[in-house]
């Protein structure tokens, strides 16, 4: 049997996702900008998936654009809002439990002159409002968070904060990396006061190498990429036809069947926690239900290193991840579990366990009981 339990690092693409990109890659594979029929048959795939997404975020269509993922989503967001507005102030403000697609584009403005503040977060990995109000200031121009944590399923109050944003000086430009939202609940930009919302394509069923931003009109950003002038000129490239058609399907499937997925994925979680609590020494640091994300359960086994339970796992036909998969293929230290206060024996020793609505309780149970094989000899060996 084997059960694949990293859908947070990426997921199948659906048979729809599938019958669309190999349309657009052989029968509508012309260049959207020609001027002949091949190019606007091409086209008309952009507007249909710019339409689709719009819809399910109640936006305009306008205010959708393309990338390459959300890796250039965040950093469009980040670094084009800090050159555009960098007359205005110098002050960001983010969290200690960011994507590195989001940390490093700061960084790298820390680097540049900047000023950078990390908010702290609590024992389940969630900011305090009041924090926020502590730093807030006529300096600050961009505040980034974002919805989901990718690593522990922690809900940030994003609403709330968009809220206090917008009444404490209109003009800050709010941020919102969507990555592990979207497609696991309903997302509403302007209802939030979000000014740009980014969102991936492989994490709901869609192609890698495609993403989208949101950004909301009238919100100045500078371009990062230049060049032919598509997209209005905010993104330049010949668009990836292939994935924009492969994202849009993707995103339309997912909120098509939204309330039944998500309850599905909630009854794997919890029940997976819960045999995950009745086991020695493992120390769960996901919240249950609906105070965490549907689809992701972190645990940290006491004794055993992350990376020799993952490998011990995928012998048995088990794939899981051991902290941030986008940052390198070498597990490190995680800068979320630190943030949160975790033990320091469990920052080595905690994997995560993310699912879609195509896992199973059958593939949970398989998994729960090899890990009661395997747990007693890898604690025994291990650490000799």
């Amino acid at each position: 049997m084997e059960a694949y339990f990293d859908n947070s690092a990426t997921t199948v693409v659906t048979e729809s996702v599938k019958d669309i990109v190999v349309k657009t890659m052989t029968e509508d594979f012309g260049n959207p900008s020609s001027l002949h029929m091949v190019g606007v048959n091409a086209e008309k795939y952009i507007r249909q998936a710019r339409e689709d997404i719009a819809k399910i975020l109640k936006v305009d269509p306008k205010e959708i654009y393309f990338t390459s993922g959300g890796t250039e989503s965040n950093n469009m967001a980040i670094i084009g809002t800090a050159k555009a507005n960098k007359r205005k102030g110098n002050k960001i403000i983010t969290t200690a439990v960011e994507h590195p697609s989001v940390a490093r584009p700061v960084e790298y403005l820390k680097q540049q002159g900047f000023d950078v503040v990390c908010l702290p977060v609590d024992r389940y990995g969630v900011v305090n409002l009041e924090t926020l109000k502590k730093e807030m200031d006529e300096q600050t121009i961009l505040v980034s968070i974002m919805y989901v944590n990718n690593e522990v399923g922690a809900i940030e109050p994003v609403s709330e904060i968009g809220q206090y944003i917008k009444t404490v000086n209109p003009q800050v430009v709010y941020h919102v990396d969507a990555i592990q939202a979207f497609g696991k609940m309903e997302i509403r930009p302007k209802k939030d006061n979000i000014d740009l919302l980014t969102v991936s394509g492989h994490k709901i069923h869609g192609p890698k190498g495609i993403g989208f931003i949101y950004i909301r009109k009238n919100t100045k950003l500078h371009p990062i990429i230049l060049g032919g002038g598509q997209q209005t000129g905010v993104r330049s490239g010949t668009e990836n036809i292939p994935g924009i058609a492969g994202i849009g399907q993707a995103a339309k499937d997912c909120y098509e069947n939204l309330e039944s997925n998500v309850k599905k994925m909630t009854q794997l979680k919890d029940y997976l926690t819960e045999q995950l609590e009745s086991m020695e020494d493992v120390t769960i640091h996901s919240r249950k239900g609906t105070d965490g994300a549907p689809h992701i359960v972190s645990a940290g086994f006491r004794g055993v290193r992350s990376e020799v339970l993952l490998h011990a796992l995928e012998d048995k036909g088990i794939y899981v991840s051991a902290g941030s998969a986008c940052s390198s293929n070498k597990p490190a230290v995680s800068a979320t579990l630190k943030a949160m206060g975790v033990d320091s024996e469990l920052l080595d020793s905690t994997v995560r366990f993310s699912f879609s609505e195509f896992n199973t309780i059958e593939e949970i149970d398989y998994a729960v009981e090899q890990l009661k094989e395997l747990l007693p000899m890898l604690r025994k060996y291990v650490r000799r």
